[in-house]
């Protein structure tokens, strides 16, 4: 037996290179792998795992530019995937505006003519080079605020809890459109983005952090909600700003423990049920007329 090594944790004897250095002794790789199981991982302030690397910010971003390259390959893509409540596509192709009424020939589009996507899709999606009052500019501004931000909230709240404020985030915008001006179609991620904005001054607050530079960039956002209400989605913003707040707050002041994680899970469940309802209702009420 003088050829074996004997493991300090399970007392086998095993063949040195089957060996790994321990703080006491050696262990085989079997004990040094359950050990490192029975490890506690280390966890942010709001109960989620420590990330060194933005992944899911950078994911975003790649669908996002992914998404823009689409669009300019294919234009169609906008008409299709851009949110929009409702309105009419023509039998000849074309979309129209929404007047209460079905014609025939015609069909209803949007969200109220099925087409739930659009909550999701729109978000990814942005104006071409050409179009509107920031073309090429809007897809690079949002990307740049996505890093800035999303970089903080991903360390702050880990990856599942961070991906779960910004897809609710995207959602509340679109759900607001749907409420708010369900026949003006909407694109671009600043909904979400305004939902990590609100998230950024509830964790900062929520830490004890220096309110002075957090308050400022939150007056800039707001101050922007209010400058940008004549060229973007005005609605858009202020339904992911409200629900990227709320459920910055689920995340910030849920119950430190094992209850932690089930009341977050929870906050999120209850906000999407919200928002799916509110877009029931709309579409119920928007359809109620049709011919």
């Amino acid at each position: 037996m003088e050829s074996y090594v004997r493991c300090t944790r399970c007392d086998r004897f095993i063949c040195p290179d089957c060996m790994r250095e321990a703080a006491v002794g050696h262990q085989c790789v079997e004990c040094v792998q359950e050990g490192a199981r029975s490890i506690r991982q280390p966890r942010t302030a709001f109960g989620g795992r420590i990330t060194a690397k933005p992944l899911v910010t950078s994911v975003l971003i790649g669908l996002n530019v992914l998404a823009y390259v689409a669009e300019l390959v294919r234009p169609a893509v906008v008409d299709r995937f851009a949110m929009l409540g409702i309105g009419l596509a023509g039998p000849d192709g074309g979309h129209y505006v929404w007047q209460g009424y079905e014609f025939p020939g015609f069909r209803i589009e949007g969200v109220a003519g099925g087409e739930w996507y659009r909550l999701l899709t729109g978000a990814f999606l942005h104006l071409p080079p050409t179009e509107g009052t920031f073309g090429l500019l809007h897809i690079i501004m949002n990307m740049a605020s996505l890093w800035s931000l999303g970089r903080v909230a991903e360390a702050q709240l880990g990856r599942a809890r961070y991906l779960a404020l910004y897809l609710l985030s995207a959602l509340g915008g679109s759900v607001a459109v749907m409420l708010l001006a369900p026949g003006d179609g909407a694109l671009g991620a600043s909904g979400a983005i305004f939902g990590l904005g609100a998230a950024y001054w509830v964790l900062a607050r929520r830490l004890g952090a220096d309110m002075r530079g957090v308050n400022r960039f939150m007056a800039y956002l707001l101050l922007w909600l209010v400058i940008s209400a004549a060229v973007t989605s005005w609605q858009g913003h202020l339904g992911g700003l409200v629900t990227g707040g709320a459920v910055a707050l689920a995340y910030a002041y849920a119950p430190r423990g094992g209850r932690r994680t089930a009341v977050q899970a929870g906050a999120c469940v209850a906000v999407l049920v919200l928002l799916v309802v509110l877009t029931v209702v709309k579409s119920q009420e928007l359809t109620g007329g049709a011919i």
